[in-house]
């Protein structure tokens, strides 16, 4: 069992669904796990391979991860549906870690 996960599941928002951090973290491994969207992300960002590592955990970080999906849709809308869930709860992710 993780010690980060009370009872070995997962952390979700009042609704049943993913929090903000697990939203992001499972936006970020999507979006590495394209090269070439990858590349765009640390571009854009100024973040490289090691301050994502780093910066896994830290609000800022996920919150850029976010951000740089919503200011592509085609991406937003992707990764929502290979994540399962939705581009609106990618976006209110983005609001709480942004806070």
């Amino acid at each position: 069992m993780r010690s980060d996960i009370p009872n070995g599941k997962k952390e979700t928002d009042g609704d049943g669904h993913p929090d903000a951090p697990t939203l992001a973290l499972m936006a970020l491994a999507w979006t590495v796990a394209d090269d070439r969207r990858a590349d765009r992300l640390l571009g854009l960002t100024g973040l490289d391979a090691a301050a994502l590592r780093q910066g896994a955990g830290d609000p800022a970080i996920l919150a850029a991860i976010l951000a740089f999906l919503a200011d592509h849709e085609p991406d937003l809308v992707a990764c929502a549906e290979a994540i399962d869930s939705s581009p609106a709860a990618l976006i209110a992710a983005k609001e709480r870690l942004s806070r």
